[in-house]
């Protein structure tokens, strides 16, 4: 079983980093006339949800059998695209193809996508939502918020979460185990107003970044298990704020305030960030503006890519 199995390199279980990765086989779907996805995505690259719908498209097709989308808002908006693009050679389960970290799209807007550019083969279907348009916030839906995961918990989580779950390949907790999940940044060694502090020079527009001291309880990730942790809290007072680079910075800041403390789950960090250069320019002290460096124009090329797939 999958759930038994330890990454070699970063020691974390195999389950943890990629969940379920199975392709569905064919005795799986034998006697099915159609296959029906309806899930709620939350709009970032390494959720995996859109992974598992590639992959049933891709078993879909092999077996003949049609592939219906039944599409949902993204919550996160359609408007904002942000964070680099992955390198396909860093392709996993938190990110098949080189799609960015906030891409913007719905799950049926990505599975045409993923035929017309990603060469998955399947008689696709989507059937379009009604009434969304792409600069919604999730509230001016009227939908309610069912968390997609334990470890979502509000909308607020998901906005944010686009960029802190790069800190699952670190040492610092964003606060699984909290109600708080991916909306604080922190660890038992870090002053919460020093890091505020530093914060605050980066005069990152749309957010507002405060102080905070957290316990996890029963965290899925293991970290700081009942123990107090301290370091930011994050506020999206924008809705297209870029989370990404609010994480750069953290992660800029964070890893020079922990000291020998501070350590990488360097195969999982990677696949998340998709690529291995994102950590190693951290690790030479590069700026927040060299880190990003070329981001502008893979978003660029990927906005007139995704163009002849959007929906809304």
């Amino acid at each position: 079983s999958i759930e038994d199995q330890t990454d070699e390199r970063s020691g974390l279980p195999v389950h943890s980093l990629y969940g379920e990765t199975r392709k569905p086989t064919p005795d799986m779907l034998q006697g099915l006339d159609v296959i029906l996805y309806d899930i709620q995505d939350i709009g970032a690259r390494y959720f995996t949800y859109v992974s598992t719908m590639a992959l049933a498209m891709e078993a879909a097709g092999e077996a003949g059998i049609p592939f219906v989308v039944l599409d949902r808002p993204n919550p996160i908006g359609g408007v904002a695209v942000q964070g680099n693009v992955l390198d396909p050679e860093f392709s996993t389960f938190v990110g098949l193809y080189p799609v960015p970290m906030r891409h913007g799209m719905t799950s049926g807007e990505l599975a045409r996508m993923y035929v017309g550019e990603f060469g998955v083969q399947v008689d696709l279907t989507v059937i379009p939502v009604e009434g969304w348009t792409r600069a919604m916030t999730f509230e001016e839906t009227d939908l309610p918020w069912i968390p997609p995961s334990p470890n979502m918990p509000s909308v607020e989580s998901a906005i944010h979460y686009t960029g802190t779950c790069l800190f699952e390949g670190t040492t610092i907790s964003v606060g699984r185990g909290t109600g708080m999940a991916f909306q604080v940044v922190g660890a038992p060694w870090l002053d919460p107003d020093s890091l505020a502090e530093a914060m605050a020079a980066y005069d990152i527009p749309g957010v507002r970044i405060e102080p905070v001291s957290f316990t996890p309880g029963n965290p899925g990730d293991g970290k700081f298990d009942g123990q107090e942790s301290f370091g930011v809290r994050l506020t999206a007072v924008d809705p297209d704020y870029d989370a990404t680079l609010a994480t750069l910075a953290l992660l800029r800041e964070t890893r020079r305030m922990s000291g020998e403390n501070w350590s990488w789950r360097i195969a999982h960090f990677d696949r998340l960030a998709g690529t291995d250069q994102l950590r190693e320019g951290l690790e030479a002290g590069r700026s927040l503006q060299e880190l990003r460096e070329g981001w502008d124009e893979e978003l660029e090329s990927f906005g007139r890519l995704r163009s002849s797939y959007l929906l809304y």
